[in-house]
């Protein structure tokens, strides 16, 4: 008994450290930032007179904040759809025991390794209209005329500048699709899709209705975290387009940096910032209560 409970003293003391930091740096700086959401501080000097939800009813008036909702719900839709649908397919793939199998992984997963300031500078080179792919388009005789992030166009709301944003990002998450899909795969019983050929189902089939039902909690998992980076994407955008023309490719994270620390209205900056952690907090939180309970 006396050994346990000094186990649990050692236990307790070793955590307490992170415990503090945590509890700090990241639920007490989410407090104060929701004490400042409700506040009238404009201006270097700090204003902590309480103006309740004025800063907020400010916000979602904003044509730009509007703009930005949109533009985050666009580009979080065609993001996921595209790592997803990539990386089941780069993985399905590898998964039929190609020749040069770990080649391809590395080949497929080194986007991962850079960051997304790398990422964006690179397609921005790449993107840019005068002498990035539109060059390479003209010498195959192809239309070259594309603004890519410079296009002002919208279709049904959507910006076209978005797309370049959303290859870009694609390009970089869709390898750790592909892992976690290919580890889904490599756990998938092999009697299982033997079963189902001698039945006499075609492959079509097998994916269909074998291997895409299997791979649901793992699917969920991508989307959660895919969902979560889409929502608070903030490095990739400023390294490789800003906020575009006509708030184009502008998003919460965005207007929030400019608001807080180029405007020093640092009551409506921390209100984006809320309405940001709410949007990451209504994807996490019932994927995280989902989790509990199927371990329960």
């Amino acid at each position: 008994m006396i050994r346990s409970k000094r186990e649990i003293r050692k236990a307790v003391l070793l955590v307490a450290p992170s415990i503090v930091l945590v509890g700090v740096f990241v639920y007490g700086f989410i407090l104060w930032s929701l004490r400042t959401s409700v506040s009238a501080w404009e201006g270097i000097r700090p204003d902590y007179t309480f103006v309740g939800l004025q800063n907020y009813i400010n916000l979602f008036r904003s044509t730009r904040f509007q703009i930005d909702l949109w533009n985050t719900a666009y580009f979080t839709l065609f993001f996921i759809v595209l790592c997803i649908s990539l990386g089941f397919l780069l993985a399905f793939l590898i998964n039929r025991n190609v020749r040069g199998e770990d080649i391809f992984r590395t080949i497929y997963l080194f986007p991962m390794a850079l960051s997304f300031i790398v990422t964006g500078v690179v397609w921005r080179w790449m993107l840019n209209p005068t002498f990035g792919v539109n060059v390479i388009l003209a010498n195959l005789g192809l239309p070259s005329d594309w603004g890519w992030y410079t296009d002002p166009t919208r279709i049904a709301g959507f910006h076209v500048a978005l797309t370049a944003l959303i290859l870009a990002a694609a390009w970089q998450f869709a390898g750790y699709t592909m892992a976690i899909f290919l580890a889904g795969l490599r756990g998938i019983p092999s009697e299982v899709v033997e079963s189902a050929r001698i039945d006499g189902a075609s492959e079509i089939y097998i994916v269909r209705k074998v291997i895409v039902p299997m791979l649901k909690p793992i699917t969920l998992s991508a989307v959660i975290v895919l969902g979560h980076i889409s929502l608070k994407i903030f490095d990739l955008v400023m390294a490789m387009t800003g906020r575009g023309p006509r708030f184009a490719t502008d998003f919460p994270g965005v207007f929030m940096f400019e608001t807080t620390f180029t405007g020093n209205r640092y009551g409506e900056g921390a209100a984006i910032s809320i309405v940001m952690l709410i949007m990451v907090a209504v994807v996490v939180v019932p994927y995280l209560y989902y989790s509990f309970k199927r371990e329960d």
